[in-house]
């Protein structure tokens, strides 16, 4: 059995399976656990997955992340039944045998961001102002063609540096959901 995230919110409840290895939470509908309050913020917390297990880190968020009941200050590593509040929505975690976390794992600070040239600064800087802006809750990540029409680039081009990218914050998968994965790593490097 996989885990899951029971997220209970305006008096339902829904599973969300924990797949990947990264899942985001926010206002968002982009989030992979989107919560519609304007206490949340668009981009609010992120499960992320180490091979010990499961942990959960605030991103900044305006009106925080309690865990237990605990405001959550720096990342820190989930347990089966861990209570999460986010806002009006109260998660619950819940991972089978084998796949918790235990006390002895450190969560790492993320990588620093590598280095980039200025054209792969200037597309990264686009692909992230949706996810980074104020007001309506933000879109996905601009796509090839917006990019390349933003910056003054053939789609080719666009194509080539976002290329560049994903081999320099190592996403080597070559899914469809890769661009809003590119975004959501750099601003989690401190971009």
């Amino acid at each position: 059995m996989t885990g899951h995230l029971e997220v209970h919110e305006g008096g339902g409840v829904r599973l969300v399976t924990l797949a990947g290895s990264l899942l985001s939470i926010g206002r968002a509908p982009a989030n992979e656990v989107a919560i519609g309050s304007r206490r949340v913020s668009r981009l609010h917390a992120v499960l992320e997955r180490f091979p010990s297990g499961w942990s959960i880190r605030d991103l900044g968020s305006t009106n925080g992340t309690t865990v237990n009941g605990v405001p959550l200050r720096q990342a820190r590593p989930l347990h089966d039944g861990d209570r999460i509040d986010i806002g009006p929505a109260r998660l619950l975690f819940r991972s089978p045998a084998g796949q918790q976390a235990t006390e002895t794992v450190s969560v790492e600070p993320a990588p620093p961001v590598p280095p980039l040239t200025r054209r792969e600064r200037d597309v990264l800087a686009a692909l992230c102002r949706p996810l980074t802006a104020g007001g309506q809750a933000f879109p996905e990540p601009l796509s090839v063609r917006e990019l390349g029409v933003e910056l003054g680039l053939s789609e080719s081009a666009v194509k080539k540096h976002l290329t560049n990218l994903y081999d320099k914050f190592d996403l080597t998968s070559n899914d469809d959901r890769r661009r809003p994965r590119l975004a959501s790593e750099a601003i989690r490097r401190g971009f």
